[in-house]
């Protein structure tokens, strides 16, 4: 309790900006570093931290000529659209950016470092300078993608500031730089509480919602977007006053702005009053991206496979265009029947986990190509699923009617543009397709391959027998776990619906809840859609469905990716391991100031972690312990022999409750059981705040990976690679726009200005 007591007591330092810390350390040098090393760490990139490059060279010189020009114009497409992301991210994000790119533009990371050696800068403050500008790229702002914290330079403004001075792109622009500067130099620096994280209100900053809205704005929008069949998913929502009514605008992501055009019936644009507010559904925001996006997948168009192809990018073209999200879905359609492509790819306003109300799309597109013989083994999962899928833990009425065998394939990622890459996905996210018409399983094969690699002594939490077994089958059991997470997880279980013709797609009258043996009273009405009715828990509870599906994960279901015998149990057991670790370590993405969680999946894998120690019985023990270095640490085991008893009854019970309140639209239910498996607090047998700032001392920082470039040379295609480094990934960034630098900088300055009061 002392121990805890100290660490809390530290915590007054998070509130210091690096100015103040380094006025400190001319005072006293060692301890200040210590505590500044020791508590604002998570605020920071460590100059050591991890970065990898994609390999991608072998599957991209296999492609023919057509299918490399096809994966060319569609990466252009992609890395346009992934700039929206500085956008959504933080008022100062894109005016960072531009500062970086007119800094390496002029002078790269090697010619630079000789300026900052004039400039006073000592060789750890230019490469923490580098490491920022790497994970600015990496993240495409400067909050965290996973886990939506910001970071800041790990070296002083002032050093910063006479970086720029000195740079070849000041001497060129002074007037310029400077402005640019002085834009965003306090926010990039700053540490309030509000720009700690991301949030909506005074949780943090969002520039989803301009910045006088709350939590009660976010509600009224989508239930006027439901009134009016729009989605939230390419929206962003801007308040003001006028004549002391509020007045809200709903703005499109499109190339379009305003004008009679056609789509205008699907975007629903004009002013409308709706519970005695005015709403204006707009179009044009990011509107030179988007016509960037457009521009391009016409270009690949011309050198499509197939009809689907085809038809699937004019869908996109016309979504991006107008803002259509109904062209998206109808693109999405086509995407679906494009089975067994050899490059494959997506686009659009896709994932909804940044969004602090879950319903609106961040931007992300990616390009990859097929690898077959790893595809095969997803394949046999798959046309294992209609044996896997009755043996989840709910009723047969609670499953779709009708499974859809979906492509399922392993990808080498040639380009992923947006906030962050994941190992793995399950789209398209609307529901009405997902359950009617079917979806796409990928698993990325070369982000797996170094994404999870794991040196021994940065191995935390685990004793040293359990080390040696995780860090051999961790890649393994992973790609087990990202098969039945995306198949069985993602695209399991049926939504109970009356359509707006009053039409039930379930029978009513006979469909009981497993859970209390009474007749279904709740169902999704209308245009209601999980992420509208679920909002801000819909990202991280569907996480834990699908992460809920390692029940599955048995012999059998190891058998078809090669594991036989001892090994398959080796791959079971590190798979539960992997999860309840993951579980402790997801405390890193805990705010407790806020009480609130800044990661779907690890707010998920903490909540599996509760579930499994409330089994008891031994199968999960966690405890609090002193390391080799004297710090607080933590030690967490699990019984292998009661994972098939205790561990799987445990998960299935929860599963089935999850998919029930789930199916039934049942939030009320939804939120008191996710929210109580989610609360943490230093009450009970786990003191979960403690055991937070252990986590936080001890934590690893996220890899980044440096993507490859592609340049048009005649009639080939050259594939551009750099080294797995900072240097690397932000000369991959430099040379990324370079054809069009200075326009696209320009543009994103224009739209950053032209909504820069709405955000204080």
């Amino acid at each position: 309790m002392f121990r805890c007591n100290v660490i809390q007591g530290l915590r007054i330092w998070k509130s210091y900006t690096f100015s103040a810390v380094s006025v400190a350390l001319k005072r006293k040098p060692q301890a200040s570093r210590l505590l500044f090393t020791m508590v604002d760490s998570q605020y920071y990139l460590p100059n050591d931290i991890g970065i990898s490059a994609l390999d991608c060279t072998e599957a991209f010189r296999l492609l023919s000529p057509r299918e490399q020009l096809y994966a060319h114009y569609l990466s252009r497409s992609a890395w346009y659209g992934g700039l929206a992301v500085l956008l959504q991210t933080s008022p100062e994000s894109a005016s960072i950016f531009v500062l970086l790119q007119r800094l390496f533009r002029k002078q790269p990371p090697a010619q630079l470092g000789n300026v900052a050696t004039a400039a006073g800068l000592s060789p750890e403050e230019y490469q923490a300078f580098l490491v920022y500008a790497a994970g600015l790229y990496a993240n495409m702002g400067n909050y965290k993608s996973f886990g939506d914290t910001k970071f800041i330079p790990n070296l002083p403004k002032e050093n910063l500031k006479a970086l720029v001075w000195q740079s070849q792109a000041f001497q060129d622009s002074p007037s310029e730089m400077e402005a640019l500067w002085d834009s965003c130099s306090t926010l990039l620096y700053s540490l309030e509480d509000k720009q700690k994280q991301l949030g909506l209100g005074d949780k943090g900053i969002t520039t989803y919602f301009s910045g006088n809205c709350c939590l009660e704005d976010a509600e009224l929008a989508q239930k006027f977007l439901d009134s009016k069949n729009l989605s939230a998913y390419n929206t962003r929502l801007f308040k003001k006053k006028s004549e002391g009514k509020s007045c809200y605008e709903v703005r499109l992501a499109s190339a379009v702005q305003e004008g009679e055009m056609d789509g205008e019936g699907e975007t629903r644009c004009g002013r409308y009053n709706f519970e005695d507010r005015v709403f204006t559904v707009s179009r044009g925001d990011y509107d030179h991206l988007m016509k960037k996006v457009s521009e391009n997948l016409e270009k690949a168009k011309d050198h499509a496979a197939n009809e689907n192809q085809k038809r699937m990018l004019e869908e996109y073209s016309r979504s991006f265009t107008f803002g259509s999200v109904e062209a998206h879905k109808e693109g999405s359609r086509f995407w679906i029947k494009d089975k067994g492509p050899i490059v494959e790819s997506y686009i659009g306003f896709i994932e909804s986990y940044r969004d602090p109300f879950g319903s609106r799309g961040e931007f992300e597109g990616f390009v990859a190509v097929v690898n077959k013989a790893m595809s095969e083994r997803f394949a046999k999962l798959v046309s294992s699923a209609e044996v896997l899928l009755p043996e989840l833990p709910w009723p047969k009425d609670f499953e779709k009617d009708r499974f859809l065998l979906p492509d399922f394939t392993s990808l080498d990622v040639l380009t992923f543009a947006g906030s962050g890459i994941p190992a793995g996905i399950n789209i398209p996210n609307y529901d009405d397709i997902r359950q009617s018409e079917g979806f796409k399983n990928v698993s990325l094969g070369n982000v797996l391959a170094v994404a999870y690699a794991t040196q021994k002594d940065k191995l935390t939490f685990l004793d040293e027998e359990d080390k040696d077994v995780y860090i051999k089958w961790k890649g393994p059991s992973f790609e087990v776990q990202v098969g039945l997470h995306e198949l069985l997880g993602h695209g399991s279980g049926k939504l109970f619906v009356q359509d707006e013709k009053g039409t039930f797609n379930f029978e009513q009258d006979n469909v009981c809840n497993p859970e209390t043996g009474e007749k279904i009273t709740t169902w999704y009405k209308g245009n209601e859609t999980w992420d509208s009715k679920f909002s801000t828990i819909s990202c991280s509870y569907e996480e834990c469905r699908a992460e809920s599906v390692l029940c599955r994960c048995c012999p059998w279901v190891c058998s078809i990716f090669g594991h036989e015998g001892e090994d398959a149990e080796e791959v079971v057991y590190v798979n539960w391991l992997n999860m309840v670790r993951a579980g402790l370590l997801g405390l890193e993405f805990y705010t407790s100031e806020s009480k609130s969680w800044r990661q779907a999946h690890m707010q998920a894998r903490f909540v599996i972690l509760r579930v499994l120690l409330e089994a008891g019985e031994g199968l999960v023990t966690l405890k609090e312990s002193t390391g080799k270095d004297g710090c607080p640490d933590a030690l967490i085991t699990l019984d292998r022999s009661k994972i098939h008893t205790v561990g799987k009854g445990a998960i299935e019970r929860f599963l089935c409750k999850l998919q029930v309140l789930k199916s039934t639209a049942d939030v009320e239910g939804g939120r008191a059981l996710y929210e109580g498996y989610s609360a943490v607090s230093d009450g009970g047998s786990h003191n979960f705040l403690c055991l937070r700032e252990t986590v936080l001392q001890r934590k690893e920082a996220r890899k980044m990976f440096v993507q490859a470039n592609t340049r048009v040379k005649g009639d080939s295609v050259e594939l551009v690679e750099y080294e797995g480094s900072a240097t690397g990934l932000i000369c991959s960034f430099t040379e990324r726009f370079a054809d069009d630098a200075e326009e696209v900088e320009a543009h994103l300055l224009e739209l950053n200005k032209r909504d820069a009061p709405c955000w204080f």
